[in-house]
């Protein structure tokens, strides 16, 4: 369903967490200290200079914005009460996405506009369908693919997309990041972010912030060595690596060849990669098992980097450090979440999220003790999922999913409250349009929830999965589906849509 110019004035929260609509509103002569009508005039020309714009009113990249709340205020047309009405189409893919997809809306593509759904699967294809028919519009191959295509090779990395749509980043397998034109499909530029792809993974979604485009690397399954986690900050539009940040070995700038350095591990993992604080550009990211010293070893820590990760402001490890890393339970198993009031919260594989005030771990000297508060994921277990934060008129809310269960937490005054839960397994939630969306990758289905009250108001049936995470965005949700570690080149899209999307 299309949004009127006068409902996206109504979405001054929006506008204040994506840097891209902020940036448009800027452009078009918004000035956020005016008030009453003048301020009602600018918005109005600044959300229809967005009507016109390609991109404008789309999903852009994992976790909707640059800090991956995974909260998109934008109506999407799809109620409880109409959610009966959804048309279910399966895509069949020529690989698995075990990921999430991109939506952009508008976008150029063959000479005309297109609502398209861009997605990379696990051995580095990355694709654009048109979201209303489900027809392939492009197809980019690395170069190389039939070398991994079926093995062990793999990435789980969803693109992000510039913020005009007319270009999106893309990961594959071979360690490269490629620029690919939305237009047709073509990469304009390829850079290696590890010297050693066939141990560093890039596992994590890709970031975009103010024309850096960030990433992050791990290893594969079974931590074979060696590799070290790393932080990779390149020029978007000519693809040049300007800075690495190195989690161990840190006080070693550039890509590292990684027999090189006696740490090992410490991967970069969580399902948002590396989140990006609005307002400074920091960036924020969270380590797996690894060894920790405080100085040159960041293993299962949580770090704060400035936005070109040239400087650390502000780091985190456990008390039982050595004991995470001995029982290889990451506290980076997933990204941290920027909570407000100065705090953020961190999951881990040892079944706990850490609340932790950023005042209290400011600064280079290392920080290693208790947490200011510390609660159990929703089944004491793993956490392999990002949260999904939403602030707004009913507070500041933090839903959380994993493979036992999900849980809706509110946060006040530094402190999380379980405000509802259920046994429903899930991979990383998403909010969108008022209502929260959680994928079953066990047992297979879409469950769609009250995000306050946790009442489920209905269960979309789809395959069964691992990573995969949906979107729900102008009258259509789409879920892809299978696992990566199947090892196939073959997988499967579903698409709900409203009648007539």
């Amino acid at each position: 369903m299309a949004i009127g110019w006068m409902s996206r004035a109504l979405l001054g929260r929006g506008w204040k967490r994506d840097m891209t609509d902020r940036q448009m509103a800027r452009r078009t002569g918004w000035k956020w200290a005016q008030a009453g009508l003048v301020a009602a005039i600018a918005a109005a020309m600044a959300l229809a200079a967005m009507a016109a714009t390609p991109g404008s009113g789309s999903w852009p990249r994992f976790g909707w914005n640059a800090q991956g709340s995974s909260d998109s205020p934008v109506p999407t047309g799809i109620t409880a009460q109409n959610l009966s009405r959804l048309q279910r189409q399966e895509v069949t893919l020529d690989g698995t996405v075990d990921a999430a997809v991109i939506f952009l809306r508008g976008a150029r593509i063959e000479g005309a506009r297109h609502d398209a759904f861009i997605f990379t699967t696990t051995y580095g294809k990355t694709e654009a369908l048109d979201a209303h028919s489900g027809r392939l519009l492009w197809r980019y191959t690395p170069p190389g693919y039939d070398d991994w295509a079926g093995s062990y090779r793999i990435t789980n990395a969803t693109p992000v997309a510039g913020p005009h749509g007319r270009y999106v980043y893309a990961a594959s397998p071979d360690g490269y990041l490629q620029k690919i034109t939305v237009a047709d499909g073509h990469a304009e530029w390829r850079t290696a972010i590890t010297r050693l792809a066939k141990r560093e993974k890039i596992t994590s979604s890709l970031n975009l912030w103010h024309g850096h485009l960030i990433a992050t690397t791990g290893g594969y399954v079974g931590d074979q060595t060696p590799y070290q986690g790393h932080v990779a900050v390149l020029d978007a539009a000519n693809g040049r690596l300007l800075h690495v940040w190195n989690a161990l070995c840190s006080n070693r700038a550039g890509l590292l060849n990684p027999a090189s350095c006696s740490q090992q591990r410490a991967a970069i993992w969580g399902r948002a990669g590396a989140v990006i604080q609005p307002g400074t550009g920091n960036i924020f990211l969270a380590t797996g098992n690894g060894p920790w010293n405080g100085k040159t070893a960041w293993g299962d820590a949580v770090i704060e980097l400035n936005a070109s990760a040239t400087r650390m402001l502000a780091n985190y490890t456990p008390t039982n450090t050595e004991d995470l890393n001995r029982r290889d339970l990451d506290i980076g198993s997933t990204s941290p979440v920027l909570l407000g009031d100065g705090y953020i919260a961190q999951g881990g594989k040892d079944g706990h999220i850490r609340v932790l005030r950023l005042a209290a771990i400011r600064g280079t000297d290392a920080h290693r003790g208790p947490a200011a508060q510390t609660v159990n994921t929703p089944g004491t277990t793993d956490l392999f999922t990002a949260p999904a934060l939403v602030k707004g008129s009913h507070g500041e809310w933090l839903f959380v999913a994993d493979y036992r269960g999900t849980e809706a937490w509110r946060f006040a005054d530094g402190r999380l409250s379980k405000a509802w839960s259920n046994e429903h397994a899930g991979t990383s939630p998403v909010v969108a349009g008022g209502l929260l969306y959680v994928y079953d990758p066990h047992g297979g289905g879409l469950y769609v929830y009250q995000p306050w009250s946790g009442r489920q108001v209905g269960d979309l049936p789809c395959p069964k999965g691992h990573w995969n995470s949906p979107i729900a965005i102008d009258g259509m949700i789409a879920e892809p589906v299978g696992s990566a570690n199947a090892h196939q080149t073959s997988g499967t899209l579903v698409i709900w849509r409203l009648p007539g999307k």
